[in-house]
């Protein structure tokens, strides 16, 4: 859903939270933008400016240079109205405070910085540096002036070591509610060389949030690189169905029982087949994984949360309840994409045909207690 909006108004519409909110108003899922790197020069030691200064970003990931690979980005892939005098999108907190924050009356904001944030990058150190970089960051420019905003720890997930130091840096930080990984990686997130991030997570108590997008060195598709953009971005859904099921079937949730996986941006009404389709096959190969002491559907069904943006939107609205039904009402959480143009309102974003009591569970009281935010400010 593509909603425009001033920061004062919205056309039909009033200013606050769905009426129906009761439980309070969460988004999990906006994107802080710096104005320029520059304002990442105060976390840097002067090694990694001067690296960045003479080297600049370089992700993994073919078609990244000049003009950025997706439409979508064209420009910062961000609404027209969400660009604050003299700055880019998402980039100045007093005006995403006015024309989002108070706007909706959200109670509470999950940031999750993309590019440039050090993920993905060619260079492990560097990656490592940035995100630490980054993280600093979001503290003293948002979530310090700004307490209904929460930080995500961004981590060079291609270093487990260095992410769960990372982690563990931050873990008992107030300001801190999730781990954030990108649903691209370098191999599947199962694989052990990411397990000391989901160790460290487990740990600290923090979800693990997979928002689509990334940087892998590694095209989508199966046989090398797509010609059309349409091939790249629907994608996007497809890629994190190999990433579940490399979660599931490595062990993983059987290692770290406690691990929490939030999938932002993701889609989810492909999550049912999946889980359909691993257990058909766990039936008659379970040798092979001896591990594995469940269904992988009960895996997928007890550890992880989706996110409302995008929302699938069948022709028959009533197969939107029975996917609801699967994942189960309380594990679905509004995310508006903020200040993108596929942004979604709160107001709008979540179908009539859903039953009010689980309406006003996704606009606030699954994030409270998949991330245990306290009582609505």
């Amino acid at each position: 859903m593509n909603i425009l909006v001033s920061p004062g108004h919205t056309e039909g519409l009033a200013p606050g939270r769905p009426p129906q909110a009761v439980l309070g108003l969460i988004d999990v899922d906006i994107h802080p933008r710096a104005h320029s790197l520059t304002a990442f020069k105060p976390y840097l030691s002067q090694r990694w400016w001067d690296y960045l200064l003479t080297y600049g970003l370089r992700a993994r990931h073919g078609f990244t240079g000049g003009q950025p690979p997706f439409p979508k980005a064209q420009p910062m892939a961000s609404r027209r109205d969400a660009w604050p005098p003299g700055g880019s999108p998402a980039s100045d907190l007093g005006f995403l405070r006015a024309q989002h924050l108070d706007h909706y009356g959200i109670d509470a904001g999950v940031l999750n910085p993309l590019q440039p944030s050090g993920q993905g990058d060619q260079n492990n150190l560097f990656s490592a540096a940035m995100a630490r970089a980054v993280n600093e960051w979001q503290v003293e420019e948002w979530t310090r002036p700004e307490p209904r905003l929460h930080a995500s720890i961004v981590v060079p997930y291609e270093d487990g070591e260095a992410s769960a130091a990372e982690i563990r840096h931050w873990g008992g930080h107030k300001d801190f509610c999730q781990v954030l990984m990108m649903s691209r990686t370098a191999e599947p997130v199962g694989k052990q060389r990411y397990w000391p991030i989901y160790e460290a997570a487990q740990e600290v108590g923090l979800p693990v949030a997979f928002h689509a997008f990334g940087y892998s060195g590694w095209p989508m598709t199966n046989a090398g690189w797509p010609s059309f953009y349409i091939e790249e971005v629907s994608e996007h859904a497809t890629s994190c169905q190999p990433q579940m099921t490399s979660l599931v079937v490595e062990g993983v949730f059987e290692r770290f029982p406690k691990l929490k996986v939030i999938l932002i941006e993701c889609g989810f009404g492909w999550l049912p087949a999946l889980a359909w389709r691993l257990d058909k096959h766990w039936k008659t190969l379970k040798s092979e994984v001896p591990h594995l002491k469940r269904a992988p559907s009960e895996y997928l069904r007890e550890h992880v949360w989706v996110s409302t943006q995008p929302m699938e939107d069948p022709e028959k609205p009533e197969h939107l309840l029975d996917i609801i039904e699967w994942i189960g009402p309380d594990r679905i959480l509004f995310a508006s994409d903020y200040p993108h143009w596929d942004f979604d309102d709160p107001r709008l974003a979540i179908p009539s045909i859903i039953p009010l009591e689980q309406r006003q569970a996704i606009w606030g009281g699954n994030a409270r207690r998949a991330y245990g935010f306290g009582e609505p400010l």
